[in-house]
């Protein structure tokens, strides 16, 4: 069978089931999709094993970098009888994507690349794309976004996606053409039926992200004027910028009922930074829209698809977190009053460099300090944001810094993501970012010590 046959075949089966779980709410506990059929949260751990695997062994044999990966972690066949657990395959570090040419498709098919954002010096990620990837991505996001922003507002029938205004705080894709997150807000706009100007944001000569605040007011007087609802989507900084914005001329709005907000990213010292509680708090003061009407977004560059969490009603900026450190190191706290949390350790290891050798162990974090303290039962989502959830196509695991295996209910590790909509490059990632174990979602933390940072809350001034 042709390449071409084999992606195909496997796309067909992974629409199949995406759409089947279109209208699923994905919460938590057990769900029918269209055909009626059960599945628990994130779809049934037998059907998601059996793609993962068959996955898998695609990418093994059309995506050379990643074989050598595997080969260098023992794993020579993509038959290898050492897998026999989607859980054993091999996750691959993001840092991979900026060194590395992380693809099944041939040069000359990429038709679409997305960089991770991030400071100048950086060197960023690569995620390529052809026709046929696109087209994955879009369903994978639809389906999730449509489940987790809407929830059960009638987001099919055409009088609601015909009143709803989209207003998006971002430029537009042909100012910012390498952004995934453009790429996402631009999908949605197609879906809604929105105009083109439904962008609000503007990029410099420099590659930073500005706004057009007076364009923004008159999109947000003109949604009150016509009681019909808004649907805002932007990054943190943003709407930081925004809220601020506002503050100063003292203007604040009462948005019509059904009216949404999706906000993502943080900040990382390049905008005034807020407590996500604080953030949420302020969206629905200057705004008008509830905290329940909040949803916050995880997504990168390296992935196909989201994860989704419910902004916490009544939550207020939490204590310190103890960061536990060895006896001999002595204790240090980081501030959850950060709205991107890192955890310091001169112990990790360095970024790993394509010219030094075989990539390392996706878990190759040197001796990294014992997890942060997860804060108890009484305590969670003190930060504002809820626990994420991914679509049934993907599984996240928190995993242990320091040995790369699953840590306990309620402990904190690095978040690893398997993606069965990553279908043209690797299905299983290791991301940097730190989250605590909450069932099959997370708490998402933030960013491990030496990371780089990363996101587009960078691109703000």
């Amino acid at each position: 069978m042709s390449s071409t046959k084999i992606f195909s075949s496997f796309e067909a089966r992974l629409r199949g089931f995406i759409s089947d779980c279109r209208d699923a709410t994905w919460g938590s506990g057990i769900q029918t999709c269209q055909r009626g059929e059960e599945f628990e949260l994130g779809g049934s751990d037998e059907w998601f094993g059996q793609l993962a695997l068959d996955l898998f062994r695609i990418q093994f044999e059309h995506n050379s970098v990643y074989r050598s990966f595997c080969e260098a972690r023992g794993i020579f066949s993509a038959q290898s009888q050492t897998l026999r657990d989607w859980k054993q395959i091999p996750a691959v570090p993001t840092s991979a994507f900026k060194e590395l040419e992380m693809s099944c498709l041939p040069p000359e098919e990429r038709t679409t690349v997305f960089y991770s954002s991030g400071t100048t010096h950086q060197l960023p990620s690569r995620h390529f794309h052809n026709a046929s990837s696109l087209a994955v991505y879009e369903e994978s996001l639809q389906a999730g976004f449509e489940s987790h922003f809407f929830g059960d507002l009638p987001w099919r029938e055409s009088s609601f996606r015909k009143e709803a205004r989209l207003t998006i705080l971002t430029p537009s894709p042909a100012q910012a053409p390498h952004s995934s997150l453009v790429h996402m807000f631009e999908t949605v706009r197609r879906a809604c039926g929105s105009p083109e100007r439904a962008f609000f944001g503007r990029a410099t000569s420099e590659g930073a992200w500005t706004l057009d605040f007076d364009a923004v007011a008159g999109a947000l007087t003109s949604a009150v004027a016509s009681h019909k609802p808004l649907l805002l989507l932007g990054t943190a900084f943003s709407f930081v910028n925004l809220l601020d914005w506002l503050e100063e001329r003292s203007l604040r709005f009462a948005l019509p009922p059904d009216s949404r907000v999706l906000e993502t990213g943080g900040y990382k010292g390049r905008s005034r930074s807020l407590p996500k509680a604080e953030l949420h708090s302020l969206i629905t003061q200057k705004l008008g829209i509830p905290i329940t009407q909040i949803v916050c977004e995880y997504g990168m560059s390296e992935l196909n698809s989201q994860a989704y969490a419910r902004a916490s009603e009544g939550s207020t900026p939490g204590g310190p977190l103890t960061l536990a450190l060895s006896p001999s190191q002595g204790e240090r706290e980081t501030d959850t009053s950060k709205s991107e949390q890192t955890a310091t350790s001169d112990s990790l290891a360095p970024a790993h460099s394509a010219r030094s050798g075989p990539l390392p162990l996706a878990n190759s974090f040197r001796s990294f300090p014992k997890p942060l303290k997860s804060p108890s039962e009484g305590e969670r989502g003190t930060d504002g944001t809820g626990v994420f959830v991914f679509p049934p196509w993907v599984r996240v695991e928190i995993v242990s810094p320091e040995n790369g295996q699953p840590v306990g209910e309620g402990e904190t590790g690095l978040i690893r993501v398997f993606d069965l909509a990553n279908v043209y490059s690797a299905m299983a990632v290791q991301t940097e970012d730190l989250g605590v174990r909450r069932g099959r979602g997370f708490e998402l933390i933030g960013r491990a010590a030496l990371a780089e940072p990363r996101g587009c809350s960078l691109m703000a001034i």
